[in-house]
């Protein structure tokens, strides 16, 4: 443990404390990750030297966004072109009920900031553009369409940053992580959307069922930031009225039209 206060002593500049001294808030704040036996000081150094681009704020990006910015990605941005509903709430959990009509983008950095005040919080009340992905070390797709998931993706395949994709309608989802140029992308295991796929409003969605998605969405952007092995190659279908989880392995396409020249 001492190592590891010396490690986050080092990265506020402080000098090493005394035995008598107060406790780090910083060791404080990332103690439990950092007692990890998968996690080390390299894999938190990494978290903090990282730019993530969290494209929507609703059902997935809330949990997703909250787990990284809790776990220290030093820079979170967040893009939603749309304004807090009264239909978002039961499952957004970073809106509330005095966020009707704001921004979401500025209504989730708002939370997002007194979460994690160390870290920087970029929001962006625009529809999504393959620009955003530029300087970027990871991208977490939690749309519900899949045009932006298709156009997300082969951003993220042309740029080469990773990526993790997701969605959830009524108690089913799926996670997937991608490594461009490496592993097969979202194109190469859905090269066509479905031509009947509902949508919430059509299908519905139970708020925890977002939040199981979710949070398997931003532990795999986490993995990826750290160096851990991934869900690549495959990804996961989620049932969660009857808690199963099924991995289904997908491999790269040669003509893939997203990833085939990556």
């Amino acid at each position: 443990m001492s190592d590891r206060r010396g490690f986050l002593k080092s990265l506020v500049g402080a000098p090493p404390a005394r035995d008598d001294a107060a406790p780090d808030p910083r060791l404080e704040r990332y103690s439990r990750q950092l007692v990890l036996p998968e996690w080390s000081e390299a894999a938190q150094r990494r978290l903090e030297a990282a730019g993530v681009l969290v494209v929507g704020a609703g059902a997935l990006g809330s949990p997703v966004a909250t787990y990284l910015a809790g776990a220290g990605v030093g820079r979170v941005g967040i893009v939603d072109g749309g304004d807090v509903e009264l239909s978002n709430l039961h499952r957004q959990h970073l809106h509330f009920t005095p966020d009707l009509g704001v921004p979401k983008a500025h209504s989730a950095a708002s939370k997002l900031r007194f979460l994690n005040p160390e870290i920087v919080v970029e929001p962006y009340h625009a529809e999504f553009a393959p620009a955003m992905v530029e300087g970027q070390d990871l991208v977490v797709d939690c749309t519900d369409s899949f045009a932006t998931r298709y156009a997300v993706n082969a951003a993220c395949c042309k740029a080469g940053i990773a990526l993790v994709e997701a969605g959830v309608t009524g108690m089913t989802g799926l996670v997937m992580a991608i490594r461009p140029g490496h592993t097969a992308c979202y194109r190469c295991a859905f090269p066509h959307a479905p031509a009947d796929a509902p949508s919430c409003a059509e299908a519905g969605i139970l708020g925890p069922a977002a939040g199981v998605i979710g949070s398997m969405q931003a532990l795999e952007a986490l993995k990826l930031l750290a160096g851990l092995p991934a869900l690549t190659d495959a990804f996961a279908q989620v049932d969660l009225a009857a808690l199963e989880v099924l991995r289904v392995a997908v491999e790269r396409r040669a003509g893939c039209p997203d990833c085939g020249g990556a």
